[in-house]
């Protein structure tokens, strides 16, 4: 598979950027926000995070399915510093590049989370948007999120990018996500459009 090299991808304030060492400071100062406290994605310690960078070189992930990973990337959110933002990353997000059943069923081509501190200024869904000219890029003409039902976030998130929810499925016992106390995913179908081609 082909990977692409993110150039641009700034909205305003918000720049999606590949996790690398020279923004692990920034990253751990969101996560040790006093609203950050307690939250899973933000019990992160700088040794995990130099771990993740060296791991995915580039936020790449060259995937291995029979291990349950799949090809994509993926990204910081980090808010531009001129802005003065209350933190200096808002959140993750990640692009799968799949067309596995497990992909458009249940975990989605998009995973996002936003750091409490951040929260209320639609940073998952402006995110998703600066991605969607990669997903062009790689041939997808619509993108699969799925969420919990009772994440009402994720799916006003899914309803301000204009995704539509097509069901709500429950999730087999066999399945990785079960094993982690998850039971049913709403699947929102998300057309990609036409958008600039990356380089």
């Amino acid at each position: 598979m082909r990977f692409y090299r993110l150039d641009h991808a700034i909205d305003s304030e918000l720049e999606l950027v590949v996790p690398s060492a020279r923004y692990i400071d920034e990253m751990l100062t969101a996560c040790q926000h006093p609203q950050s406290w307690g939250e899973q994605q933000t019990a992160w310690t700088r040794q995990q995070l130099i771990d993740f960078v060296s791991r995915y070189p580039g936020g790449i992930e060259k995937g291995d399915e029979f291990q349950g990973r799949w090809p994509g990337y993926y990204f910081w959110m980090r808010l531009r510093p001129e802005f003065n933002p209350t933190v200096p990353m808002a959140g993750t997000l990640s692009f799968r590049v799949s067309d596995a059943e497990q992909i458009r069923m249940y975990s989605g081509h998009i995973g996002y989370g936003v750091f409490p501190p951040a929260r209320g200024h639609h940073y998952a869904e402006r995110a998703v948007r600066l991605i969607l000219p990669l997903a062009r890029a790689h041939g997808m003409d619509h993108l699969w999120i799925t969420c919990n039902p009772d994440n009402w976030p994720s799916r006003r998130t899914c309803e301000r990018l204009g995704a539509e929810l097509v069901e709500i499925v429950d999730i087999p016992p066999n399945n990785p996500l079960y094993e982690k106390g998850e039971r049913r995913k709403c699947r929102y179908r998300l057309t990609v459009g036409q958008t600039a081609f990356w380089t």
